[in-house]
């Protein structure tokens, strides 16, 4: 018998049921203090750390700093998928969510640009910078902890728990900004209000200790160790990119349209409703809110669904239903209707959701256990960098210039398209075995 056969040992239902919740856990806090710094450099930056006198330059300026963080999320990918191949994917895991938490208590404490200068607008660019790092490692530490330990008839649902950690952290931060700014003073919320939910992401280190505590590595992982892989001399990373170049692209291709869609329907929708459409701060939280509440029975629906009919089919689904929306999207908006806008975020999210739900499953089959890590966050991150990072300040430049939303959704039916192309270069992983 050989070592895979005497280390393969699946792991009990209720087992795998934990291990999926400890990452949803764990990536909706990690999300919640990412997406955070989304809503306060909407609604609260802009005014507070740089300087007054132009509201477009300081909106683009905070915009700016927010698509920081995901220039690091590639190198987050790099430094924690190398560690997550060599040491562990437990161990990378909690390392990423000790990281976040130290930056976004940080950010709390932050004195303003009134207070300080020019070294505020900098201090807050270096702790974004640092988040950034953190979720680059944390999701592929999350996505492996989930998928790698569970049965391969249902890896697209186990995996689906890492990403509704995003809407539970988006629904975490919009909720936590209503709380502290619902009667409070506009003065004091500027003053205080709006660090409070930043320092109340220390709540991570609790997270990452009993992760720390109670989790074993995953089997693959295990089995990896067992037969000296994890010992390698070469870099995974390095690896990746020279043998497995052309799925971390066309991954990254394929995630751009998720990662640009998002942001837009979360920051740059928040600002856009407030300041164009006239809609007050709380209503725009509010269809924030009930968004993410209808997306995480949506991710976990349509990754179950790709379970059953394949990654591909549904992924692709997505990003067409993307692209066709991107119009009404802006037209319900348009209208001033706090009930069109919330149906305009809502219905967008859950398309999204049509190619999020599978992306951990997929990501991580598209990739060998040695280099897994690595290849996924690789994948993940880069489209992330190039979506994420720049399409609140695409849309802000679109709008400026032409005066009507039509470019904008022009743009994300441009994504559209490019994701539709890369997923129809990759191959169907479904059946793909992941020890």
């Amino acid at each position: 018998m050989d070592v895979s056969e005497k280390t393969a040992v699946p792991l009990q239902a209720g087992e795998i049921r934990r291990i999926a919740g400890l990452s949803l856990v764990g990536a909706s806090v990690e999300w919640f203090d990412f997406f955070l710094f989304g809503t306060a450099a909407a609604l609260v930056f802009p005014r507070l750390f740089f300087p007054a006198g132009n509201e477009f330059i300081a909106l683009l300026s905070s915009f700016a700093v927010l698509g920081v963080g995901f220039v690091a999320r590639p190198i987050g990918g790099i430094v924690w998928g190398h560690f997550g191949d060599r040491a562990g994917r437990k161990r990378a895991f909690v390392a990423a969510l000790l990281t976040m938490a130290a930056a976004s208590v940080l950010i709390g404490l932050i004195p303003t640009y009134h207070q300080i200068g020019v070294a505020a607008p900098i201090l807050l660019t270096v702790l974004r910078f640092v988040q950034g790092l953190a979720v680059g490692g944390q999701w592929g530490g999350a996505a492996l902890l989930a998928t790698e330990c569970a049965p391969s008839s249902k890896r697209g649902y186990y995996g689906s728990f890492t990403q509704i950690g995003v809407p539970v952290g988006v629904l975490l931060g919009v909720v936590a900004f209503f709380l502290v700014g619902t009667g409070m003073d506009p003065a004091l919320f500027d003053r205080y209000g709006w660090r409070v939910p930043f320092l109340a992401s220390a709540v991570l280190v609790a997270v990452a200790l009993y992760a720390k505590k109670s989790l074993d590595d995953t089997p693959a992982f295990q089995r990896l160790q067992q037969v000296g892989g994890s010992g390698r001399k070469k870099s995974p990373v390095l690896e990746v990119l020279r043998r497995h170049w052309r799925p971390v692209l066309l991954a990254g291709g394929a995630f751009i349209v998720v990662n640009a869609t998002f942001y837009i329907y979360l920051t740059y929708m928040l600002s856009y409703g407030v300041s164009t459409v006239g809609l007050s701060r709380g209503e725009m939280l509010l269809a924030l809110a009930v968004a993410a509440v209808v997306q995480i029975p949506s991710l976990a629906g349509f990754a179950a669904l790709s379970d059953r009919v394949g990654r591909r089919p549904v992924y692709l689904a997505g990003a067409v239903g993307t692209a066709l929306w991107a119009f009404p999207l802006f037209w319900l908006a348009d209208s001033g209707s706090t009930v069109a806008m919330i149906v305009a975020l809502t219905v967008g999210q859950c398309i999204i959701s049509m190619m999020y739900g599978p992306l951990a499953a997929f990501f991580s089959e598209l990739f060998s256990a040695e280099v897994r890590y690595s290849g996924a966050s690789l994948g993940y991150q880069l489209g992330a960098l190039i979506g994420g990072a720049i399409s609140p300040l695409v849309c802000v430049a679109l709008q400026r210039a032409f005066g009507s939303t039509l470019a904008i959704s022009g743009y994300i039916a441009v994504l559209s398209a490019i994701a539709i192309a890369c997923i129809m270069l990759l191959k169907e992983t479904r059946s793909a075995k992941l020890g």
